[in-house]
């Protein structure tokens, strides 16, 4: 077993605190009563009270989580098919064409996917806003969700699904009542992540927006560039307080799930016995 050396120990200290020492620079400066962000003035929550008050940033938070729920829904349903077709279907024709379709946005540069997307909404006459945001979004988040699905079809065992036949179910019936329970939390890793990307997406949406729809990443870029205000610390400050309780909550619920299944492996274990 390796010695924890005082190397190591300066290379993580360094390593966290470049990650995390900016991070809470920014948080400790949404709190600054002066305008310029790098003066400090004295502690006040006014900014939060400005933020709340600005319509252009809460009409872009609404759009970004109405393109973010609906673009993960259908990337979740259209990764999840693809996913079957590939670890299901066998071999087929064209097999490798639509494997590589499929993995293809996880290589692509979202520049070309962003002009590539805009070029066909232009061909086919579709008014750019939040319907041709959410096609973009479901388009390059379908190929994470069906990775993540299909990893967890290989270790299917698929006896399951066939004794469910065998007791009278139809294909569909044994899929929703037994592959579909054993999957979801796959398919609901895919869903999060597909979301997660839609909300943090900037270069695809710049492509595919209108001026109908500005979604918030856009709307904060365009802001950093007429310079940091305190009200984007405050913006900045609100996702990471989001992120920081989702990213606890999902911990604790998966070690109450794990302490859970660990009991009823215990309880399973004495009933043997």
């Amino acid at each position: 077993m390796k010695r924890f050396t005082l190397f190591n120990a300066t290379s993580l200290t360094l390593g966290f605190a470049f990650l995390y020492v900016p991070i809470l620079i920014l948080i400790v400066y949404s709190f600054n009563s002066s305008r310029l962000v790098t003066v400090w003035a004295g502690f006040s929550t006014k900014w939060y009270g400005t933020l709340f008050n600005n319509e252009q940033f809460l009409d872009a938070a609404l759009v970004t989580l109405k393109v973010g729920l609906a673009s993960s829904c259908i990337a979740t349903v259209l990764g999840t098919i693809a996913a079957l077709v590939m670890v299901r279907g066998g071999k087929f024709k064209g097999r490798t064409l639509f494997s590589g379709m499929i993995y293809a946005p996880l290589v692509m540069p979202e520049v070309i996917t962003g002009l590539s997307l805009l070029l066909l909404f232009i061909a086919i006459g579709i008014d750019r806003g939040v319907l041709t945001i959410v096609l973009a979004h479901a388009t390059f988040s379908m190929c994470y969700v069906s990775v993540v699905v299909s990893s967890r079809l290989v270790s299917f065992d698929e006896s399951l699904e066939e004794a469910a036949l065998d007791l009278g179910c139809t294909p569909f019936d044994a899929f929703k009542s037994v592959t579909l329970p054993i999957i979801a939390p796959a398919v609901i890793s895919g869903w999060l992540l597909a979301f997660t990307l839609s909300l943090d997406d900037l270069v695809i949406a710049s492509f595919t927006t209108g001026p109908s729809a500005t979604t918030l990443p856009i709307k904060i870029y365009s802001a950093v560039r007429l310079g940091v205000s305190p009200e984007i610390n405050a913006l900045s400050t609100l996702l990471i307080g989001a992120v920081t309780i989702g990213v606890v909550a999902a911990s604790l619920a998966t070690k109450r799930a794990a302490v859970h299944r660990k009991r009823q492996e215990e309880m399973a274990r004495q009933a043997e016995g």
